[in-house]
């Protein structure tokens, strides 16, 4: 499992990190390549500036101009006397990345970004890595404001890295023709041009993060996270992009990734003020009220009347399809599940894929890890297995990657419903399959809910390998309590403390360890290490309950195994919402 995401987000967790490696692209001059950026899975169909020109003519360099204009007139950058700089700060410079961006409606956007490379080998990455809120502390916020009713309010700070000021002295050059375009919106920057190499060159000096810095992401989220601490909100002890204060009583909520705000509170004037608040210190905002929103690439829509949060994807599975499509092979039946029993299965004559298609498979699993850790975690398990094929795909992990698109196919406008009976009672189920991968590693699934949808899910391989059912049930427990403990916490830190706090499993000799520790190990769990006997040390310090849940209603075994027929729809129901975690038999607390 992964690290709880306390410091962290899901997305920077291993499994991901692992995917986003290889769809980080830079563009050569000439080439039109798509930007696909697994982090936050937006797709931009962006090119070079010098393709962008060939395409779009006057009107690439309009936009190109514009970017420019606003860029000189935020003071990102001065120019500077190329004879004033050192051998060393020239062959430093950043270079320039001038992209053109093609929106959805035909328009055109100019962006300009600094290549960072050469940055990279200087700072330790603790020092550069800016964090973003977790998927988890999102979603408990929207169970949340759906609970409570809450105004909800959706805002996008325009150019926010730019009003982060460098901290130190950082150059870049801007090469050839787009000089000239830089020099027609500026001539005075045109005493400044130099010839190198047989080309124009111009250095300037970047006084505010601009994109693409190594260190521009920080210094915004340290400004940001300073400014709203100045305006007396407080940051969550466990999730450093959520912060509250109490206006008039009740909460006020922010949570934000990198310039996209979400907040909330029960009075409109009150967010209005807030967002006011905001902008004077940033610039206008663009803003978002009502019912309706899109956030990270998710929909969402408040039902006020049943006190839950539609969340959907519509789009990047569109997205996803389109992509797999790009081989000539169709996308056109849907499947009753996502994934056949033989999903763990490995055979012999597997052929590996070719350089162009397993690209394809990498980046479709990709899209597909982005809407299943959101809004359709009724794909995880074939996801969380395709993740660990990325690296030597196959013909066969292909046919298993097409059902699951067949399957979104079928679905593609079901929604994830989440809401809460009770803001105090939380639910955690674990289950885990035994030695199910190719290496005899067992699989790890948990998830939990509040009443209405579950969340927090998650599925993923064991690291190490186990001797026992009973064996892998207690890492499996070990592994994801770590979630539970962090959600009790970060929920204190919203001001809710648990009335109840349930641990489902479905293995009673592994309950008997964990509650029990040694007195429970017999001649076949001697060997269990003793690091595992931490469940039972935070059941009791933080007053978790371990109870009994049959196999037959135990949600998390839908994140272990590739379930079929009425089983896997019936638990669907109740993991997307579209049937209360009550509808089940058992247990009998929720």
């Amino acid at each position: 499992m992964d690290d709880p995401p306390n410091s962290k987000s899901y997305e920077q967790s291993s499994s991901f990190v692992q995917l986003q490696t290889a769809t980080e692209q830079y563009f050569s001059d000439g080439n039109v390549k798509p930007l696909q950026r697994a982090v936050t899975g937006f797709i931009f169909n962006q090119m070079s500036a010098k393709a962008g020109i060939k395409k779009h003519g006057r009107r690439a360099v309009e936009v190109l101009y514009n970017e420019f204009l606003q860029l000189n007139n935020k003071d990102v950058f001065e120019a500077l006397n190329a004879s004033s700089l050192s051998k060393e700060e020239k062959q430093g410079a950043l270079r320039a990345i001038n992209l053109v961006k093609e929106k959805r409606d035909g328009s055109l956007k100019g962006r300009t970004v600094a290549d960072g490379r050469k940055q990279r080998d200087l700072y330790d990455k603790a020092d550069t890595t800016s964090p973003t809120v977790s998927v988890d502390a999102l979603l408990l916020t929207l169970i949340v404001d759906a609970y409570e009713g809450r105004d909800v309010a959706i805002c996008d700070i325009a150019g926010a890295y730019l009003n982060a000021l460098m901290d130190e002295f950082v150059v870049m050059k801007l090469e050839g023709d787009m000089v000239d375009i830089f020099c027609e919106m500026d001539p005075s920057f045109r005493k400044f041009v130099v010839m190198e190499g047989g080309k124009q060159v111009l250095y300037l000096r970047l006084h505010k993060a601009l994109y693409g810095c190594v260190k521009a992401a920080l210094l915004w989220y340290d400004l940001y996270s300073t400014t709203l601490v100045h305006m007396g909100y407080k940051i969550n002890a466990y999730d450093p992009c959520v912060a509250n204060k109490i206006i008039e009583g009740t909460q006020s909520t922010i949570v934000w990734y990198v310039d996209d705000n979400k907040i909330s509170h029960q009075s409109y004037d009150v967010n209005t003020e807030t967002i006011r608040a905001i902008e004077s210190h940033f610039g206008a905002m663009t803003i978002t009220r009502g019912d309706e929103h899109e956030f990270l690439g998710m929909k969402l829509r408040f039902d006020r009347k049943q006190r839950t949060v539609r969340v959907s994807m519509k789009s990047y599975i569109e997205e996803a399809i389109c992509s797999f499509e790009e081989t000539g092979e169709k996308v056109s039946h849907s499947v009753r599940t996502p994934a056949a029993k033989n999903l763990f299965t490995r055979y012999d004559d597997e052929v590996e894929l070719n350089e162009k298609t397993a690209a394809i498979f990498h980046s479709v699993t990709a899209k597909l890890l982005y809407v299943a850790t959101r809004a359709r975690a009724d794909v995880l398990l074939p996801v969380a297995f395709l993740c660990t094929r990325v690296r030597d795909s196959t013909d066969a992990d292909w046919r298993k990657l097409k059902r699951v698109l067949g399957f979104l196919y079928g679905t593609i406008d079901d929604e994830l419903v989440l809401g809460a009976k009770n803001l105090h009672q939380l639910f955690t189920w674990v289950d885990a399959a035994y030695a199910v991968h190719d290496d005899f590693k067992s699989h790890t699934g948990g998830t939990m809910s509040m009443g209405i949808g579950t969340f927090c899910n998650k599925s993923s391989k064991q690291k190490l390998n186990t001797k026992s059912s009973t064996e892998a049930e207690v890492v499996g427990a070990s592994d994801y309590l770590t979630f539970t403990i962090w959600m009790r916490n970060f929920l204190r830190c919203q001001g809710i403390e648990l009335d109840e706090n349930i641990f489902y499993q479905d293995n009673q000799s592994a309950m008997r360890i964990e509650k029990n520790g040694i007195k429970s190990v017999g001649q076949k769990s001697k060997h269990i290490h003793c690091r595992y006997f931490f469940v039972k040390d935070r059941i009791e310090n933080d007053k978790i309950k371990i109870e009994y849940c049959p196999t037959s209603v135990m949600i998390a075994d839908f994140f272990t195994k590739p379930l079929q027929g009425n089983l896997f729809h019936r638990l669907r129901a109740v993991i997307l919402g579209h049937a209360p975690i009550d509808s089940l038999t058992a247990p009998t607390h929720v």
